[in-house]
């Protein structure tokens, strides 16, 4: 396997990728090409067929994997491939692990400790409720175990879902030790909860785009009705516990210009709302810096997700 991240100008490749997106263009003269996004688990590259009707090309769409015979140019100071031969190939010849990004943990070490601050949970009624999707609902386990958190920005991997809640959960542990006041029950269970609405914004993988429900609704609002769906199913589940639990979730935002339907009103919400942008912003930042050189310090330049310019912090 030859990953994009180690291809260089000058080399002939013969490697199965991802086609992420396909799209027919015009030269300048007129002709015909097509304009291809291919994938793997170290990133994506350009690739262009100049030719598209000449033999050796198949046909394929988006998001099929392919066979790609290929030489490596550059463009503007970016790799490129200009694609020679094409093969669709059929499932069983690729590992989608290989094509995928996917979290540098260990996903079940990771489900394992979520599923111990279930049970850590002494509220009857809200262990209950965590325990019918995290450890009852088998397909909801292996859907949430698989998804990401994000289009882009931060967890956008798989197990990037579970990774984030993970971080947040613990995050909010932390908070309900250093607060006596904050229920340590409550702030967890929509900790936990908080960002499952996004098994319903977002498509699965190798997809990963915002779905129609997702552009309507929004994972806020989609979770929020998920956790009031199934608390009908459980016998006099307290209807105070109920509107609490979901007010954290739709105040999870902490904003409303920033898609929250409703500010914090909770202390348990607003102790959320920061454990999520902690860990968002913290996690943002790293895959920023990501493909920053080892020792590398100088300013990256304004970054809009931050609003400023910023940089490595100087080693000491």
């Amino acid at each position: 396997m030859k990953y994009i991240e180690t291809l260089r100008e000058g080399e002939r490749v013969s490697n199965i990728y991802l086609c992420k997106s396909k799209q027919t263009a015009l030269t300048k003269n007129g002709k015909p090409y097509e304009n291809l996004i291919l994938q793997d688990k170290t990133g994506t590259i350009d690739a262009k067929i100049w030719d598209p009707n000449s033999q050796g090309i198949d046909d394929f769409d988006s998001l099929d994997y392919i066979d790609v015979v290929a030489d490596v140019t550059t463009f503007q100071g970016a790799s490129q491939l200009n694609v020679k031969r094409v093969r669709k190939v059929q499932e069983g010849e690729y590992d989608p692990k290989d094509y995928l990004p996917v979290s540098e943990k260990n996903i079940d070490e990771m489900m394992s400790e979520l599923t111990q601050y279930i049970q850590s949970i002494k509220n009857p009624y809200l262990k209950e409720l965590l325990a019918s999707f995290f450890v009852k609902d088998t397909d909801f386990i292996k859907r949430f175990k698989f998804h990401s958190a994000a289009k882009s920005v931060h967890h956008g991997f798989v197990g990037g879902l579970l990774e984030h809640t993970l971080n947040v959960t613990k995050i909010c542990d932390f908070f309900a030790g250093m607060y006596p006041l904050i229920q340590r029950d409550l702030l967890l269970a929509a900790a936990i909860f908080h960002d499952i609405g996004k098994l319903e914004e977002l498509s699965v993988f190798p997809e990963n785009d915002y779905t129609d429900e997702g552009q309507l609704l929004g994972h806020i609002m989609i979770g929020a009705e998920m956790v009031g769906e199934r608390i009908r199913t459980i016998n006099d589940f307290p209807k105070k516990i109920s509107n609490e639990l979901k007010h954290c979730i739709l105040a999870h935002h902490g904003e409303l210009e920033y898609g929250s339907p409703k500010k914090p009103a909770l202390m348990e919400a607003i102790a959320l709302s920061f454990a999520d942008n902690t860990d968002a912003k913290i996690q943002t930042m790293k895959e920023v810096f990501s493909t920053v050189p080892q020792g590398n310090t100088e300013w990256q330049g304004y970054n809009r997700l931050f609003e400023s310019n910023i940089r490595k912090t100087s080693e000491v």
